[in-house]
């Protein structure tokens, strides 16, 4: 059951707390709040592009986009826009980062490895979800997306299986990594 109103569970974290739709929705949108508070991603009277693609990412960044928007005065619009932008908002997420993380380790030169949830003018306000997350959250809002078949290389299979063997490795890969940054 739910750990805080008893109703039928959706998610459980691996720590065995679960939460219904409801609670789910608003742990969500806490946690895209805290993200943009605690990276200072996006400040007031700011202008953030995005774009508005048809995939689940999308549409939950879009969706969380305008939910901070109705608390902060800031102003969305979808990109390509010919007006001045100061951020430019990507739905990148945790698997994304651990994927690029562990890729750049194992193929290239670590120290052009950048994974922050900001990067100039590029902001992730999904950085600390996982694509499970995101994609639960896009079904209980009832958003409207086309579900794709995700292309997996070697290194997003390995960390996949990892995932499934030691529960929060994707997480524990991007925290070391902002930790070893700090």
């Amino acid at each position: 059951m739910c750990k805080n109103c008893q109703l039928k569970p959706v998610y459980e974290f691996t720590n065995k707390r679960k939460l219904c739709s409801d609670c789910f929705v608003k742990y969500f949108q806490k946690k895209v709040l805290y993200t943009i508070r605690k990276f200072q991603l996006i400040q007031p009277n700011e202008v953030v592009g995005y774009s508005a693609k048809n995939n689940f990412n999308d549409k939950v960044l879009e969706c969380a986009l305008k939910m901070f928007a109705g608390k902060a005065p800031i102003e969305l619009v979808i990109l390509p826009t010919k007006k001045k932008i100061d951020k430019i908002a990507i739905s990148s997420t945790i698997d994304l980062e651990a994927e690029h993380i562990v890729n750049t380790f194992v193929k290239e030169n670590v120290k052009k490895l950048n994974v922050e949830p900001i990067e100039g003018k590029v902001i992730k306000p999904l950085y600390l979800f996982l694509d499970e997350e995101v994609l639960l959250y896009a079904k209980i809002k009832k958003l409207n997306f086309k579900q794709r078949e995700k292309k997996e290389n070697e290194i997003s299979k390995f960390i996949n299986g990892l995932e499934m063997k030691h529960p929060e490795i994707k997480r524990a890969i991007v925290n070391g990594y902002l930790g070893i940054n700090s």
